[in-house]
């Protein structure tokens, strides 16, 4: 799978309540690539179980229980009969990594991976944990290190209309005049993290490391959607599945994303109504 930690399973049958409820007419789908709800989950099956039994695989994130995206990890258990295990509970032996399933010691065969290594770093009481940069015999989806290898790291090398001019901060020979049209981000970060969206000349000379940071011309989001307390903004993030022997990725499902906010995301609307995680329907 291409993206990281994501409402891939929840967005199958969030969709299809949301077409229900708001009695969507005929020829619309929030699918892509010729998919429907049973092929989508098909889909999502193969990649993260394979042909292995699902016993095997399992779903790992950090005290799953207290995640936003929870609701997410029942969905998949769901789905795809896979077990939902926190990192501070996975059983080393060797080159083996073992869980407790219903008090059975089961053998991991395949990872989802569901973890980001600065929340990680973010967490408290995780004094003895596993270090996972050890060579387990396991097999990840997808590995960690995806989520740095297609994330906000690659902004600088694309050139395109439809992708706002990025610049390492550490390469940039001259600090723009017009710094109230750019954002500055860490490079490392998840959910908005770090990010300064007004900035300044004062907050260019604070950053002590430049190399792990990006000057981002910003972009305004349009305020087109009409809510009973106001208009809101919408992004649409494509999902994009990767399945072996494809020769590249396919988009499949989306997520569609409210704010009334500066940016997009739960910890900048907080004290806002109808703003949140929704899906889009694409005329077929």
């Amino acid at each position: 799978m291409q993206g990281f930690p994501t409402l891939f399973a929840f967005q199958a049958f969030h969709s299809e309540l949301t077409a229900e409820y708001a009695q969507l007419p005929a020829g619309f789908s929030p699918y892509l690539s010729g998919y429907d709800k049973a092929g989508y989950l098909e889909l999502l099956k193969e990649i993260i179980v394979g042909d292995l039994d699902p016993k095997n695989v399992i779903l790992l994130e950090i005290f799953p229980e207290k995640q936003k995206t929870r609701i997410d990890f029942y969905c998949t258990e769901n789905a795809l009969g896979i077990k939902t295990v926190c990192l501070t509970k996975l059983i080393p032996e060797g080159d083996k990594l073992y869980y407790d399933n219903n008090g059975q010691k089961t053998l991991i065969k395949r990872i989802y991976n569901r973890l980001i290594f600065d929340d990680l770093q973010q967490q408290e009481g995780l004094e003895g944990t596993i270090d996972l940069t050890k060579d387990y015999d396991v097999e990840w989806v997808p590995h960690p290190n995806w989520f740095y290898r297609i994330s906000k790291f690659t902004l600088p090398f694309i050139r395109n209309p439809y992708v706002p001019p990025t610049f390492f901060l550490n390469e940039l020979k001259a600090i723009p005049a017009d710094l109230e049209n750019y954002v500055l981000k860490p490079l490392f970060s998840f959910a908005g993290m770090g990010v300064v969206i007004d900035v300044t000349q004062a907050d260019i000379e604070a950053v002590k490391d430049p190399e792990n940071w990006i000057l981002q011309k910003k972009v305004k989001y349009a305020d087109i959607i009409e809510t009973p307390d106001g208009m809101a903004k919408a992004e649409i993030r494509l999902f994009f599945f990767w399945k072996d022997g494809w020769a590249k990725p396919k988009a499949v499902h989306n997520l569609a994303r409210l704010s009334k906010g500066k940016m997009i995301g739960t910890r900048y609307n907080k004290d806002k109504e109808w703003v949140g995680g929704s899906v889009a329907f694409f005329e077929q």
